[in-house]
């Protein structure tokens, strides 16, 4: 599936490389504003991202929608005072938007907990192949595509999960086909834009990882604008027909582990472990050695190697705000860690959070100098120690006439 992704770029470098790719952008947040999207190398559920899609109003492409109750409960768009389609002469803009990943229907009356958002970060393909389910509206009249630089999935071993980076070969932008909703809760007027990234079988590339991917269309392609026409506001095979695994080259490898806790951020995180760019690599640390001489005569010149230093100390950076816990949860359709909100952590999680913490952090005890064993001390403590290892001090005493010490360890477990 896909849990986690990259995307540290701005909105005005998003958009030249898309213009390049013959996917014209008339409208994009700018990089400083208010609405400006998340950059990070750590891309997690509930960031707002960059999506690219047709410049249609909040009910999607098509006639004007209105709401109608279902008898089980659940709302659906359907046509009201319908408009006239657009014409084949007339121009369609496309825009850059950010919202938020995790998708929320537009019949949703309350802003849901972080739990229920986490569901709908993902949509399957073949959930889209009846005409009916929440996915319903959406398929038909608000299809987008998901930018990034490359996804992240965790390769189970055991207990132990290893994350790998997969971006494209060629290194273009990663275009991947998705669904977006507008949602405005009761009482509110603000109006919420929420993504979630389409699925299907892994190729055979990413087989070995997961058995299912992100649906990639190729940039610019005729595929791609077939997805995002606003002209097509009805589902069709056409449209089911584009939902397949990507058949062209991508780079799979694993990364740090430092990317599967939420709020830790760092280009690092989408370099290969083993290359020597990556400043983690042990290799490297063994080749400073060797050049340590000529790295310290440099540096006392050149502005270059004082900034290598400082980035070298800096590698992974954890955002402040990120208050959210990070576990390993079974039984979610990705491997990616899921980040559980303060109030939402069950006594269990706690506990297994608590437990990673006191691993990750080793002993501040200092032990005694051996010489403090052989001095004599005037007063009795108040609590004996015994020492696994030595009866110098540790033994009790007794009216045998030996001296202290002279006990053999064996006598301690006879009692």
């Amino acid at each position: 599936m896909c849990g986690r992704y990259a995307l540290a770029l701005r909105p005005s470098q998003v958009r030249a490389y898309l213009e390049e790719e013959n996917m014209p952008v008339y409208e994009a947040p700018d990089d400083e504003d208010e609405q400006a999207p998340r950059q990070s190398y750590n891309f997690a559920p509930g960031y707002h991202g960059l999506v690219y899609r047709a410049s249609v109003p909040d009910w999607g492409s098509g006639p004007v929608q209105h709401k109608s109750q279902h008898q089980n409960g659940d709302e659906e768009q359907i046509a009201a005072d319908p408009e006239p389609e657009l014409e084949g002469s007339q121009e369609v803009r496309y825009r850059l938007q950010t919202m938020k990943w995790g998708l929320i229907p537009f019949w949703t009356k309350l802003n849901p907990d972080y739990g229920s958002m986490l569901k709908t970060i993902n949509c399957r393909d073949d959930s889209l192949a009846e005409n009916r389910g929440m996915w319903n509206t959406m398929k038909q009249r608000k299809r987008c595509i998901v930018v990034a630089q490359g996804f992240y999935e965790w390769l189970k071993k055991g207990k132990e999960k290893v994350p790998h980076f997969v971006k494209r070969r060629d290194g273009r932008l990663m275009c991947m086909a998705g669904l977006w909703d507008c949602v405005v809760y009761e009482g509110e007027e603000e109006k919420h834009y929420t993504y979630t990234i389409i699925t299907t079988s892994s190729n055979k590339q990413l087989s070995f990882l997961h058995d299912r991917m992100p649906v990639i269309l190729d940039n610019g392609s005729d595929a791609l604008q077939t997805w995002l026409d606003p002209k097509r506001s009805t589902w069709s095979k056409d449209l089911q027909a584009l939902l397949r695994p990507f058949e062209g080259e991508l780079d799979v490898y694993p990364v740090l582990k430092d990317v599967g806790k939420v709020g830790n951020n760092s280009p690092d995180f989408i370099v290969p472990v083993t290359s020597n760019k990556n400043k983690s690599n042990i290799a490297n640390f063994f080749a400073k050695g060797t050049a340590k001489d000529s790295k310290s005569q440099s540096s006392k010149t050149s502005p270059v190697a004082i900034s290598t230093k400082e980035d070298a100390s800096t590698t992974v950076k954890h955002d402040p705000t990120e208050d959210q816990k990070t576990v390993d949860r079974d039984g979610m359709n990705n491997n990616a860690p899921i980040p559980v909100k303060k109030e939402q952590s069950s006594q269990g999680i706690k506990r297994e959070l608590e437990e990673g913490n006191d691993a990750e952090e080793p002993s501040k005890k200092i032990a005694k100098p051996p010489s403090s064993l052989s001095k004599p001390t005037s007063t009795k403590p108040a609590r004996k120690t015994r020492s696994a290892t030595s009866n110098n001090s540790g033994s009790p005493t007794k009216s045998t006439g030996k001296e202290k010490g002279s006990q053999k360890i064996t006598n301690f477990f006879k009692k």
